[in-house]
Formats: C-alpha cells, sequence, structure tokens
C-alpha cells in the first residue's frame, strides 16, 4: 500500500491561496482516476481539482469556507501500489470567472488486459476532457471528437487543440454559418501611448473627481460666430467655438482664481497661477496630446484660434516641443461633433479643473410660451475635490454658461 498526497494547486496570478467550496469526497470514500474531488474559488475562477489516481481518501484538509494556501497538502489517498510521497499537480491556465479543472502531467499507464465481455463495458460518449478544455474548444470551433488525446487514457488536452489547430483543419463552422474568431494579439505600450496610460493611473488613483454636467443654451454664441466666419479677413483662421471658451474661461478664472491652480500633493502645496495656461486636448495618430496655448489672458479671439491651429498642427505632425505640450494650468477636452451628450473627463494631473465640451444639438426649449428650437450643448467638468467644493465648481461653470449665452459680456472688459 501507498500513499499519495494531492496538494492545493498553483492556479497562477499571483494567488497565494484558495478557499474550499465544494467537496466531492469525504475520508474513507473510494476515487477512481480523474474522479472530481474537489473545488476551490480564488478572485479569479473555480477549480475543480481531480485525482490523478485511484484508491481510498485517509484524509482532507480542512472544510468547506476555509482558506487552503497554494502547494498545501490538501487530500491524501491510500493506493494500492507504492506510489507513495508528495506530488504537486500542474494545473491548466484559464480564463478569469470560468469553471476549470486541474490536469495532472504524468505518462500514461499501460492498458490493463480485460477478462469481461465487451458487453460489459460501457460506451465512451463523449472524448476525455476537461472543462477549460471543452470551453477552449468550442470557441475554437473544435469538434474533440476529431482530436486525438495524448493524455492520460486518451485524455485531450489543450495542446492537442492547438496542434490540431496548427495543422490546418478548418474548425468547425457554426449552423447559423458564421465562424468563430479565436485570433488574439499583444500589443505592448511603448512611447506616447504608455505616458498616456501612466498619467491617466496617476491622475485617478490620486484625484478624487466630482463631475457638474450643465446645458448652455448656444443659438446667440453660433449666430455670432457664423458672423464672424463669414466676415473675417483672409488672414484669419476659422472660428469655432474653443476660443469663445478660451476667452469665457479667462473671464471667469478671473473671479475664482483658485481653479486656475495646480496642487502638489505630495508636498500638500496649492499654487494658483496668474496666468492662464490652456491646454487643450488634442487627438492624434500617436494618441491624446495636450498642446497648450501660454497665456490665453493676453490673446484675443483670432489670436487664440489661430494659437490652437498652429498647435494642433504641430501635435498630430510630431513636431510639437516640449515646452509647447506642458505647463499648462487648466484643460479644455472637446470631440467636436462626437462629443456626445455627456463626459467625465479626467482631470490632466497636477492641475485641479478640466472643461469638457459636448457636441452641439438642436433642441426643443420652452421659452415660458411655447416650444421653440434652440442649439444646445452640454459642458461637463471635473474638478479636484480636495481643492474645489461643489459649489465653487458649480458656480465657476454658471459663470462660464453665462459668457456664453451672452457672448456680448466676452468681449466687455471690466
Amino acid at each position: 500500500m501507498g500513499e499519495f498526497i494531492i496538494k492545493m494547486p498553483d492556479v497562477g496570478e499571483g494567488v497565494a491561496e484558495a478557499e474550499l467550496v465544494e467537496w466531492h469526497v469525504k475520508p474513507g470514500d473510494p476515487v477512481r482516476e480523474d474522479m472530481v474531488i474537489a473545488a476551490v474559488m480564488t478572485d479569479k475562477a473555480t477549480v475543480e481539482i481531480p485525482s490523478p489516481v485511484e484508491g481510498t481518501v485517509i484524509w482532507i484538509a480542512g472544510e468547506i469556507g476555509d482558506r487552503i494556501a497554494v502547494k498545501a497538502p490538501l487530500v491524501r489517498i491510500e493506493t494500492a501500489g507504492g506510489a507513495g510521497g508528495a506530488h504537486p499537480m500542474q494545473t491548466s491556465q484559464a480564463p478569469v470567472a470560468e469553471v476549470v479543472k486541474a490536469e495532472i502531467a504524468k505518462p500514461a499507464p499501460a492498458a490493463p488486459v480485460s477478462t469481461a465481455p465487451a458487453a460489459t463495458t460501457p460506451p465512451v460518449e463523449k472524448p476525455l476532457a476537461a472543462p477549460s478544455v471543452r470551453l477552449f474548444a468550442r470557441e475554437s470551433g473544435v469538434d474533440l471528437r476529431q482530436v486525438q488525446g495524448s493524455g492520460p487514457a486518451g485524455r485531450i488536452l489543450r495542446e492537442d487543440i492547438e496542434r490540431f489547430l496548427a495543422q490546418g483543419t478548418a474548425p468547425t463552422t457554426a449552423k447559423n454559418g458564421f465562424a468563430r474568431k479565436t485570433a488574439t494579439e499583444e500589443i505592448k505600450l511603448t512611447g506616447l501611448r504608455r505616458r498616456i496610460a501612466e498619467k491617466m493611473v496617476l491622475s485617478t488613483s490620486r484625484i478624487p473627481h466630482i463631475t457638474y454636467v450643465e446645458e448652455v443654451d448656444m443659438t446667440a454664441l453660433e449666430e455670432l460666430r457664423a458672423t464672424m466666419n463669414r466676415d473675417r479677413r483672409s488672414s484669419h483662421p476659422k472660428l469655432t467655438v474653443l476660443p469663445f471658451l478660451m476667452r469665457a474661461l479667462v473671464k471667469a478664472i478671473s473671479e475664482q482664481p483658485e481653479v486656475n491652480a495646480t496642487f502638489d500633493d505630495d508636498a500638500g502645496i496649492i499654487t494658483r497661477h496668474g496666468a492662464v495656461h490652456i491646454g487643450i486636448a488634442t487627438q492624434t495618430p500617436a494618441g491624446l496630446t495636450v498642446p497648450v496655448v501660454r497665456h490665453a489672458e493676453a490673446r484675443g479671439i483670432w489670436d487664440c484660434a489661430a494659437e490652437i491651429g498652429r498647435l494642433a498642427e504641430a501635435a498630430r505632425s510630431g513636431t510639437a516641443t516640449r515646452d509647447e505640450l506642458s505647463g499648462s494650468t487648466i484643460t479644455i477636452s472637446s470631440l467636436g461633433a462626437l462629443g456626445g451628450i455627456v463626459s467625465t473627463p479626467v482631470i490632466n494631473h497636477p492641475e485641479v479643473a478640466i472643461i469638457g465640451v459636448n457636441k452641439i444639438a438642436t433642441r426643443p426649449v420652452w421659452d415660458g410660451t411655447q416650444f421653440v428650437p434652440r442649439k444646445m450643448m452640454n459642458l461637463s467638468s471635473s474638478f479636484d475635490h480636495r481643492i474645489i467644493d461643489g459649489w465653487d465648481a458649480a458656480t465657476f461653470v454658471q459663470r462660464i454658461r453665462t459668457l456664453l449665452e451672452t457672448p456680448a459680456l466676452i468681449f466687455i472688459e471690466g
């Protein structure tokens, strides 16, 4: 007689322990090879654990709900042979939240010579394979009956399916005529894309965001903009909404300078800036960049428009300098016609505010006596709630709204 020890498998993903959620055996129960004896759960998956040997259970590690460390003894089985000693289990990889089954790597035993009549041997209704392997086969459109298994007792492994696919055998097409696609592509984050990812993680992990959304009636401003574009000089760029919003920002910031600030949260220091350096989030072939219009407080509408155009072209062509892509004190994020109804813009760390521009749409608005068509746009703005209170955020956005709805105020100084 011998003893075989089954250990808690290493289910990967840095998991150090797993919770027992189901026992299929108890001490004294006979087990056969490939019989599921337990199920354990991690935050990644539920894993069924089969027995690699035939014998009798003589010890189990604990009760349902207990947590067992990876590679710790889970079950002891008394076997008829001399297969004593611990034998760590090897588990197949499985997707998160999928029910998977552990595999054991061992040579296939020699087929025993049976003296029983053939009629007493139950027919094999389906190929031997772990649940995770069956899932992989379904996703790949492979009929397991066409695959030759290389595991114990002809068990089909994931490697067998991969080999089957590599041989050029066409996967089974679904009955509806649509074929499954199983190709994957790994793309390493490099350069600008990696910097964007790091910046987003830094901002969302360190800044408690508060987002305030307000609708703005842009009808009067759109009429003014159309007139100015029609009568503009040939040397002047075409006006978009952004130059007007920039000028509105400058006037609103003069009343609430705390919004035009950066926060060094490591040192606990807020720096309020007299200069209004506005970052304009710009989509480029390489990813999102934020060129900076410096000293917007000293620029008029046409000057703001010209600088936006110059910086956007430099960003898209990859010729923008480091100084042109850094040093902003507040940011505007706009997707233009794709701006949607509402958004939750992420603050450009270490700034404390970002103004999100949504698309302009004609909507019916009640004027007190009837519904009239008006050109409406939402502003979705986020603030660092450590620095800007909700009341101050709302006051700031409402001031911008007033300026945009009455655009003549943008041009009045004092």
